[in-house]
Parts: C-alpha cells; sequence; structure tokens
C-alpha cells in the first residue's frame, strides 16, 4: 500500500535542472502575435511594452508550474483604459491568442460587448443574457467596452448590478477558464472601481492606452490607405496632415477611428470628383489617388473658415 503512495507522488526535480527559457518562448510562437500586434498598431509604445511584460510572466509561470513550483492559476482579468480608437480592442485579440498559446485558456477567441448584451430591461431577463454571454466567452476572453455603464445607482430599477454579480463569481470561480477585460475611461473605470470594489479586487492588470501623436495618426491613415489601394498625393498627405492638426483639437475625436472615418469620406469626395470628370481619360492611378480638394472639403475646413469669418464679423462691428 504505501509503495503505491510512494509510486503516485510526482517527482520532485533537484533546483539545478536547467531551464531553457528561449526554447519554451520559440516553442509557444508567442513572438508571432508580438509581430502580429506590431503590424496591426502604429505607436503605443508603453502598451506593447506591457503585453510583453504579460507575456513574459505568463511564460515564466508556465514553466514553475512544470517543475512543480506553482499550482494556482494567475489572475489574469485586465482592464484597459484609454479614449476611444486607441486599439483596446485589437489588443484584447491579440492577448487572447497569447493566453491561448500558453495554456491559460481552450480556445482563444474573444468576445467583445457592451452594456446592452449583458443587461435586460424587465425582471429576469439580464441573469440568463449575462449567462450566455459567459458561455459564449468560456475557454477564450470576454472583452466589455464601457464597462462603467454596467453600474447606474442613479436608477433604481435598473438591473446592471445583477450582472456584474454574476460576473464576479464568474471571475472568481472560473478564472482558469475565461479572462475578463474591461475598457473605457480612465476616470470613470476609476469611479466604477471605486463603487465596485469586489470587481477592482479581481483586476490583476491595468494598462493605460495613450492617445496618438499627430505624426502616428498620419502614419495610421497611410497604412490604411495602402490597405485598400489607395494612396495620398503630394498636396493630398499635406492637406490631410492639416486635416489631423485641426481635427485633433475639435469635440469628439476618436484617435485611429476618426481618422478611419475621414478617409472613408475623403474617399467618397474622390469618387464624386472622379464621375465629375468621367468624360476626361483616367487611369488606374487616378482611381488610387487621394487629392487634396477630396480632403479640403470636409466640415473641419469649413468650421475653421466659419470661425474665421465670424472673428472678422465681430472685429469689424467693434
Amino acid at each position: 500500500m504505501s509503495e503505491t503512495n510512494d509510486n503516485s507522488k510526482q517527482e520532485v526535480l533537484p533546483d539545478d535542472t536547467e531551464v531553457d527559457l528561449q526554447a519554451e518562448f520559440k516553442n509557444s510562437q508567442i513572438q508571432e502575435v508580438l509581430d502580429k500586434l506590431d503590424q496591426d498598431l502604429i505607436g503605443l509604445k508603453p502598451v506593447k511594452t506591457r503585453i510583453r511584460e504579460t507575456a513574459s510572466l505568463l511564460l515564466v509561470d508556465r514553466v514553475r508550474r512544470q517543475l512543480q513550483l506553482s499550482s494556482m492559476a494567475p489572475t489574469l482579468h485586465m482592464c484597459f483604459t484609454g479614449n476611444p480608437g486607441t486599439g483596446k480592442t485589437t489588443v484584447a485579440l491579440r492577448m487572447a491568442e497569447i493566453l491561448h498559446r500558453l495554456g491559460y485558456v481552450r480556445e482563444g477567441h474573444l468576445v467583445s460587448v457592451t452594456r446592452d448584451d449583458l443587461v435586460g430591461q424587465y425582471i429576469g431577463h439580464t441573469a440568463p443574457k449575462t449567462k450566455e454571454v459567459i458561455k459564449k466567452a468560456m475557454g477564450g476572453v470576454l472583452f466589455i467596452d464601457e464597462a462603467y455603464y454596467l453600474y447606474r445607482p442613479e436608477n433604481e430599477r435598473d438591473y446592471g448590478q445583477e450582472s456584474i454579480e454574476i460576473l464576479l463569481q464568474i471571475m472568481e470561480n472560473n478564472r482558469d477558464d475565461l479572462v475578463v477585460i474591461l475598457a473605457g475611461y480612465k476616470n470613470k473605470m476609476d469611479l466604477f472601481f471605486h463603487s465596485n470594489p469586489g470587481m477592482r479586487s479581481r483586476i490583476a492588470h491595468h494598462i493605460d492606452f495613450p492617445d496618438y501623436h499627430t505624426d502616428e495618426l498620419f502614419a495610421i491613415a497611410k497604412l490604411m490607405l495602402a490597405e485598400q489601394s489607395y494612396r495620398f498625393s503630394k498636396d493630398g498627405e499635406k492637406a490631410f496632415g492639416d486635416y489631423i492638426n485641426k481635427r485633433i483639437q475639435m469635440e469628439h475625436f476618436a484617435n485611429a477611428r476618426s481618422i478611419r472615418n475621414a478617409l472613408d469620406r475623403a474617399r467618397l469626395r474622390q469618387a464624386n470628383r472622379l464621375f465629375a470628370s468621367a468624360s476626361k481619360k483616367l487611369t488606374k492611378l487616378d482611381l488610387m489617388t487621394i487629392e487634396a480638394e477630396d480632403i479640403l472639403l470636409s466640415r473641419v475646413f469649413k468650421e475653421d473658415r466659419l470661425d474665421s469669418d465670424a472673428e472678422t464679423t465681430s472685429s469689424n462691428r467693434s
């Protein structure tokens, strides 16, 4: 009987057992995911550094478990804070891949939701909605954008708290099969955690996403155009550079999201311009090129001219 018990025990490896972290890193193919992150997103150096550090931590933890140095799964739930259009969803997608390749989640898929996907509108509706979303996300990552809208204390009949309580239970009891990433504006997420200390205690990693600089936004624009076989003319480049400088100072600027919207409208204007000049001989290059006039017709420049005219009128009256 004692002999059976002895055989069932895991062999304790000596302290001088050699470990090849580089080989483990290569076998995990994490570098491939990190390379994709670099390709997907321009800039965001502090974010990419945190993702690499987290990947290194998880890799070392996996090796430690292989050496019987650790048995408890680490807490991997995260919070991504920052303004819209800073790449939070894309990073969450790559994080899911990393977690899957290191064996922390079974499938590595990403389920992205907002309050409307989790919270019902009447009694008995929220629990099944939340549980259905969780069921879809199991084995992967659940990404909750603008997570602070789950909590609305000003509305006594709001059912968001019920969804939060279900999430808290799952985050604690199923953390070896589901990673939850909360996202939103930093100040609102801080208030959310202050009001929900149970949620704050379950979040191990906080990553802040900075706004893009103007040169990064311009590089993003050129990359977006190239992906669709478009390009700026020389004058178009200058016009779009001016557009970024003006748009970034206006309300509701959403970083890369605003750049994408601006390019969509520029392509629309380009198409209208080309149709208006259909009698002229066009080339493949014409169909690929965004000209300055496709940019300068934007409301951003119109509003700038209106402000200038208003200042002139006011000055003349005085």
